[in-house]
């Protein structure tokens, strides 16, 4: 039986922060996410509901690699990670939204960032998306059979390349935050994979246009993107097939939502 910790407990044994205030914040399928204040310093404290599993990096593998992202200005610091329980500095700044995206130099400072990103040193891990997909189809309601079964064909079908580097993996708006500098939150799915994965998730999370993704492609390419256009579209197709399997998986995606992503990939991979 997995017993879930309180804020309390977790706080009582960091010294300085026994007996802090706590606040729950919104979010968090997987874990509690608290505000924890305590004089002048400010702390986010996620409570895992449950054992970490793959796809999820455990909680000690994930500070490694958000230490080294820390150091680089590219995340907030840790405090303490353990067995349930992550806890960062809580930095001040803009938490990004969609239509972010669409304003000017956003695209260019995502792609200076990805390659300071790709630059650290390796995890050690691998990405694993059949095992992702596993994990999502065991839970996957709401989709249609045809669309699961072309969406695990995808994944199958895919392999790492030789030249893995050190990737986010998860690099949705809600996990951009400028404090005046482009900062990267939650790194529980962060270790080694294609670069162009994480360029996927910011075109094809946020639908970018055609224009738009050359404009980040040349960002980060040095103005040689179009020679990568094809690779990224893979990329693109693997991003949109977990896409579409994770929001099948989970219990609060709205029925409207699950069937749009879904005419997506039936749109162009049928």
């Amino acid at each position: 039986m997995t017993v879930t910790l309180s804020p309390d407990e977790v706080l009582a044994g960091i010294p300085g922060w026994e007996g802090a205030d706590c606040t729950e914040l919104s979010g968090g399928l997987t874990n509690s996410t608290w505000r924890v204040s305590t004089g002048d310093r400010v702390g986010v404290l996620k409570i895992d509901a449950g054992p970490r599993e793959a796809p999820f990096n455990t909680r000690c593998a994930e500070a490694n690699i958000q230490n080294r992202a820390a150091e680089e200005g590219l995340a907030p610091n840790i405090i303490l990670a353990g067995e349930g329980f992550y806890f960062t500095q809580y930095v001040e700044g803009v938490v990004w939204e969609r239509n972010c995206l669409l304003q000017d130099g956003t695209l260019e400072l995502i792609a200076a960032a990805l390659k300071r990103l790709h630059a650290l040193p390796l995890t050690g891990r691998s990405f694993d998306a059949g095992i992702a997909a596993k994990r999502y189809v065991e839970r996957v309601a709401g989709l249609d059979v045809d669309v699961i079964e072309k969406c695990t064909e995808i994944v199958a079908r895919m392999r790492l390349p030789k030249n893995l580097c050190c990737c986010h993996n998860d690099l949705v708006a809600e996990n951009l935050i400028t404090t005046p500098e482009l900062k990267f939150l939650d790194w529980e799915y962060a270790c080694d994979n294609d670069p162009f994965f994480d360029l996927a998730t910011v075109v094809e999370h946020h639908e970018l246009g055609d224009s738009d993704v050359t404009k980040l492609l040349d960002a980060y390419l040095g103005g040689d993107g179009q020679r990568w256009r094809e690779h990224l579209d893979q990329q693109r197709k693997l991003y949109l097939a977990l896409l579409c399997l994770w929001m099948g998986a989970r219990p609060d995606t709205k029925p409207a939502a699950l069937r749009k992503v879904s005419a997506r990939l039936v749109t162009r991979y049928f």
